[in-house]
């Protein structure tokens, strides 16, 4: 008599988890991401300037702050781009080239905090205004509105002539100036969330107005911060270099390179112009980087 097996059937496959279905979205955001053309060279670009300023912080082909050794300040003159010097001296004899690099780190080491800070701020309060709204939203929207009306550097120039201009006070200035626009962004975010079920839900279990803001609102909105994010950091970039530029931001022997420019601008109409054109560059290449970045991160965060 033929007996007949049936197969028993196999253990059934583990449901994935939910740090495993975060990481998988990871890296389907990371494979989109690297498919646009815009994101990738805005990331070459930034890495560019970042190794610049590790290497400017291990060793510089000269010193950014002192003349060359041999140049004579009474004789000679500004030298234009050459095999010694790649981009040329300025006009107190200083390797263009050094500063320049040497100018990338204290760009790294300014805008990012200031960009963090602003981001941080602005999205704590963004969360409050937008998740209580009634009265705690009025009072905090008119005294952001109020900052919003204020120009942003003419602030800044002001707070910078009362409290200095060290790296510390304009990383908490920029920080403080950027914090109102982050939390308009951050307060709409969250507007669009508060009425949505996962929101009912939790209040529903007698969760807390803290742990909603925290655990439930705050990472589906972490996409628009984020992009938040890194459009400061841009903005801090060309901010920090606009002070500097003026006269209130990092102070000389800084080869900062907005102060650069403003140093070196003047020489130009006697055709000195690689003391001014190449901190500029870098400037401009540096702020275009992280917009390209920015773009590339709100076209995907938001599909």
């Amino acid at each position: 008599m033929a007996v007949s097996v049936t197969n028993a059937p196999g253990p059934a496959p583990a449901a994935a988890t939910p740090a495993s279905e975060r990481a998988q979205a990871r890296r389907e955001t990371l494979k989109l991401l690297l498919r646009r053309p815009g994101f990738v060279v805005g990331i070459v670009i930034l890495t560019f300037w970042v190794i610049c300023a590790v290497l400017a912080m291990l060793e510089v082909p000269y010193t950014p702050w002192d003349p060359f050794d041999g140049y004579d300040l009474t004789i000679d003159n500004p030298a234009p781009p050459s095999s010694e010097h790649l981009m040329g001296t300025d006009r107190l004899g200083r390797d263009v080239f050094s500063r320049v690099l040497y100018g990338a780190r204290d760009v790294f080491t300014v805008a990012p905090p200031a960009a963090l800070i602003g981001v941080v701020l602005g999205a704590l309060l963004g969360l409050v205004m937008g998740f209580y709204r009634g009265i705690t939203d009025d009072v905090l929207s008119r005294i952001v509105e109020a900052f919003l009306a204020l120009p942003v550097i003419m602030v800044a120039l002001l707070t910078l002539v009362v409290l200095g201009s060290s790296s510390v006070v304009v990383i908490g200035v920029v920080g403080i100036l950027f914090t109102p626009i982050v939390a308009r962004t951050v307060r709409s975010a969250v507007l669009a969330e508060r009425q949505l079920d996962y929101v009912t839900a939790a209040r529903l279990r007698g969760e807390s107005g803290p742990f909603i803001m925290v655990r439930e609102i705050l990472p589906n909105i972490a996409g628009p911060i984020v992009v938040e994010l890194t459009v400061r950091f841009g903005y801090a970039i060309f901010t920090v270099a606009t002070l500097s530029f003026l006269g209130v931001g990092l102070q000389p022997p800084s080869p900062d390179w907005g102060l650069s420019v403003s140093q070196e601008y003047s020489n130009m109409i006697s055709g000195v112009w690689w003391p001014t054109v190449f901190p500029a560059l870098a400037i401009a290449t540096t702020v275009v980087a992280v917009n390209l970045i920015a773009d590339g991160l709100q076209s995907v965060l938001s599909e």
